[in-house]
């Protein structure tokens, strides 16, 4: 199947209203299956703290990035553990962005989890991901080349990819994240800045491709947990349009019956071993 619509998306591992936007990016992904293409484009938000100044939110300083991630999680519901600008916070956002396009060099796959995996770490584990051992521990986590992903970490490519992104933003005038280039068919394109709600994102989608129609719904809270692998209740009650205390019921029961692992707020596809 064709895809209808092509998106770019520019985002970065330290935004927190990209991670907050991750439970209708999946709903999306998931509802338009086999009918949208995309890519990401790394946008470098916080180069140094010499350098980065965030009016919109006032912040310019790392303390000052606590109340915004809190603000983030009272606003949208996903759950972010702010304490990292108090105990650890990351000095620059550009080696997680490098390490991205380093774990996009064995496959989309790969950039994929492993794009998914740094959020995960630094907006609930309180893990520094401009370190670059906590990097490499993350990609070691996940299912690709670990002598690969050390190599191309520390070489030219990654890096002149993530320059290439940062000039296509910078092309684009794009300085807030997260934000979407969405390109139909016919080559008509409309960029968002911002997160969005799922409604107005669709409405946006409609602009480019007006016949773009889910391919499929989420009614099960199990299986979409299973099918992500990796999940929040919060991305799971955005999907199936349920409060998130119902679905939390549903994903607690499954743990205790052995379907789903819960780490902290995260739910996981329980461990198979061989036979």
């Amino acid at each position: 199947m064709t895809p209808e619509i092509e998106v770019t998306y520019f985002t970065d591992p330290l935004c927190s209203w990209s991670w907050a936007f991750e439970a209708i990016w999946r709903r999306l992904r998931y509802e338009l299956q086999g009918r949208i293409a995309w890519r990401y484009a790394l946008g470098g938000m916080i180069p140094d703290w010499k350098s980065f100044n965030d009016p919109l939110h006032s912040v310019h300083r790392p303390a000052q990035m606590g109340p915004s991630w809190y603000e983030v999680r009272h606003l949208t519901g996903m759950p972010i553990d702010e304490m990292i600008w108090v105990e650890d916070p990351p000095a620059s956002s550009y080696p997680a962005c490098v390490a991205v396009k380093a774990a996009g060099r064995q496959s989309t796959a790969v950039e994929e989890a492993y794009l998914r995996r740094l959020r995960e770490a630094v907006m609930l584990e309180r893990r520094n991901v401009a370190r670059r051992e906590v990097l490499t521990e993350l990609f070691e986590e996940l299912a690709g080349n670990p002598l690969r992903f050390r190599r191309d970490l520390v070489g030219g490519e990654a890096l002149e990819a993530f320059r290439e992104d940062l000039k296509d933003a910078g092309y684009r005038n794009i300085g807030r994240f997260p934000a979407f280039v969405l390109r139909g068919a016919t080559g008509r394109a409309v960029l968002l800045v911002g997160y969005r709600p799922y409604a107005v994102f669709r409405e946006a989608m409609a602009a480019v491709a007006p016949d773009l129609a889910p391919s499929q719904t989420a009614a099960d809270p199990i299986a979409y947990a299973l099918h992500w692998k990796s999940i929040t209740a919060a991305e799971v009650a955005e999907a199936v349009g349920r409060p998130v205390d119902e679905v939390v019921r549903h994903l607690d029961g499954a743990v205790a019956d052995g379907g789903l692992l819960r780490e902290g707020r995260i739910y996981r596809g329980p461990v198979r071993v061989p036979a």
